[in-house]
């Protein structure tokens, strides 16, 4: 999304432009799934819906430029999160039923890499503790800043930055080699 053009695009989506509401969903909606999948959200598409939801309850009272938006719908996206894990905590996951309508369409192929290059990620970050989870996917996903990141987790930006580390070279002994020095520099400051 071109910066210049967030606050009309904020205020049509505030008086109900529904092409506001689809570039806004359209520029955020991959990263905030992306977080929630890391996460370890059970549903990360209901995830991605209710902070949506959230932010259209709350968007005429937000004030501020795009990366504070952007901060600001991570925010709920992290709140949602943990949501979900509590709901689950409190109620016991059920069988689904094994026999139910098959999918059609799409590239079984595809699809087969793509859940297994999921499940590799996934793997990798299991690896780390849950706020080194966040902090990283929130660095690298989102691209937030240090600053942003902890106000996004409600943390000290020297908390962020020793989980960040902490992180990163949990991620170099579990990645050997697997680290370049581009993203190192990239994400000190």
């Amino acid at each position: 999304m071109d910066h210049s053009e967030f606050q009309s695009i904020l205020d049509a989506a505030c008086a109900g432009a529904e092409w506001a509401w689809s570039r806004l969903y359209a520029d955020l909606a991959g990263s905030v799934r992306g977080y929630a999948v890391a996460r370890g959200a059970a549903e990360p598409d209901d995830v991605v819906g209710e902070t949506f939801l959230q932010v259209a309850r709350n968007l005429k009272g937000f004030r501020g430029e795009y990366p504070a938006f952007r901060s600001w719908v991570f925010v709920i996206a992290h709140h949602r999160v943990i949501d979900e894990r509590r709901r689950r905590s409190r109620r016991p996951e059920q069988a689904l039923d094994p026999v139910g309508p098959a999918e059609t369409g799409g590239d079984v192929e595809e699809e087969a890499l793509d859940d297994l290059a999921t499940q590799r990620v996934l793997a990798v970050l299991e690896g780390l503790s849950p706020d080194q989870r966040s902090v990283v996917m929130l660095r690298i996903v989102g691209d937030f800043s240090l600053e942003q990141t902890a106000e996004i987790l409600g943390k000290r930006v020297g908390a962020v930055k020793s989980l960040q580390k902490r992180g990163f070279d949990r991620l170099r002994t579990i990645l050997p080699g697997a680290y370049p020095e581009s993203m190192q520099q990239r994400l000190r400051g």
